[in-house]
């Protein structure tokens, strides 16, 4: 079978990148300290260039898309970023670490230390900002990274990984990050990189991370879409719930942890319209309600933002000014909800009640379960992980915002003074 000259290309790249990551793993972790650093350096020097790449991707999308604000860079968002660089820069390795060692009875001594994965791929859309932290984190874990970003951020990958080639020339590091052409036609030969990629984690809409899942024959970590609930209880201090809900929807809605379905108790109807009266106004959140928080509302929220409740209103990731809400008799039926409808992110109570905590905290299965907080701190900046590669919604490997911890194996040591079996 003859192999496309874009799949060789791409084939061939990977193996560079197969043999940088061995250097890497040569070195000191100063000297990728170093180059993070010069990264950091080199952005906040750079700004006016990263901007100018950046406009020429937002010039391409409609201002009203849900993916623009993610797309979306300003100086600001990069002396954030900067400054995650060299947070992450001065973050403890995770190499190099002993997690548990002893003798056994005929005398070998075992130990499990923690080693780079090698080469990671992170398949993404739409947010530029992805490309400085994926590549932070890998490197800072002595990985080599593989990009593949969309063409919406075609222009600000390219801008960013020439700054990236360029920290790693300046800090002597071998050449230990690929971005792969934007075009869709290139991931398939990515996704089947066995023995040059270790493991694939794709970040984005549920369209790409079926399409990854489905076609991966290389490990795939899964970063699902944030489908997140609140449910307030019975016992619920109202002003905590307003602002939690508040803080949930609104601090930046085009992210996966922002709160999509309001879970009420029966009880809390006529508080209805107190705890949205901050979304509406200026605000002008959407709010898709069942017949009874409808009639709650429909005298006290403007009639056009004001929907009733379908099928679909429920288990959307909404990723805009929107939200569902749903009125409930009792916490078995909140539970029973967000079991149905929940995309196993991230999901709060807000409750006075210890009992009815317990049992939400137990029983709800999540990578993060809140209690009477907003599920807008599932990040891993917030974790104080230094930053994120991606919220895993699965169980195996890693859960949950993963940081450095995540992004590192182990191998057993094994010495022995002449035993034989």
């Amino acid at each position: 079978m003859t192999v496309a000259p874009a799949s060789a290309a791409i084939s061939a790249q990977l193996t560079h990148l197969r043999a940088a990551a061995q250097g890497i793993n040569r070195l000191p972790a100063a000297r990728l300290d170093d180059c993070l650093r010069t990264l950091a350096d080199l952005t906040e020097a750079h700004i006016p260039d990263l901007l100018a790449a950046n406009a020429r991707d937002l010039a391409r999308m409609d201002p009203a898309n849900p993916k623009y604000d993610r797309l979306l860079l300003d100086a600001d968002r990069l002396h954030a970023i900067a400054a995650d660089l060299r947070r992450v820069a001065d973050l403890p390795s995770p190499l190099c670490k002993t997690l548990e060692q002893r003798t056994l009875a005929n005398g070998l001594h075992l130990s499990r230390i923690t080693v780079p994965i090698g080469v990671v791929g992170i398949v993404f859309e739409s947010r530029p900002n992805v490309t400085f932290d994926v590549f932070a984190l890998n490197l800072k874990a002595g990985n080599a990274t593989v990009l593949k970003g969309s063409r919406d951020a075609a222009d600000s990958n390219l801008a960013i990984k020439q700054l990236i080639d360029r920290a790693l020339r300046e800090t002597g590091l071998p050449p230990a990050c690929y971005l792969a052409p934007a075009e869709r036609e290139a991931l398939l030969p990515i996704l089947t990189a066995d023995g040059l990629v270790d493991v694939i984690i794709p970040r984005g809409s549920q369209g790409l991370i079926d399409y990854v899942r489905a076609h991966a024959s290389v490990p795939v970590i899964e970063t699902g879409a944030g489908i997140c609930h609140t449910y307030v209880d019975e016992r619920a201090n109202r002003e905590w719930a307003r602002d939690i809900i508040t803080n949930a929807k609104a601090r930046r809605v085009s992210v996966c942890n922002a709160l999509d379905c309001l879970l009420l108790h029966r009880t809390h109807l006529p508080q209805l319209p107190y705890l949205l009266h901050d979304l509406g106004g200026e605000r002008r959140c959407e709010v898709y309600a069942d017949e009874r928080a409808h009639a709650a509302l429909q005298d006290h929220y403007a009639a056009d933002l004001l929907h009733h409740a379908t099928a679909d209103s429920f288990g959307t990731e909404f990723l805009r000014m929107a939200l569902s809400v749903r009125v409930v008799d009792d916490i078995d039926e909140a539970l029973a909800h967000v079991e149905r409808y929940g995309s196993r992110h991230s999901e709060a109570i807000v409750s006075d009640d210890a009992a009815q905590q317990a049992r939400y905290l137990r029983e709800v299965d999540a990578a993060a379960v809140y209690v009477n907080t907003s599920t807008a701190f599932t990040d891993g900046g917030q974790f104080e992980l230094g930053a994120e590669i991606g919220i895993s919604t699965q169980k195996l490997h890693a859960r949950g915002p993963m940081g450095l911890e995540a992004l590192v194996s182990y191998k057993w040591l094994v010495v022995g003074a002449g035993q034989v079996r």
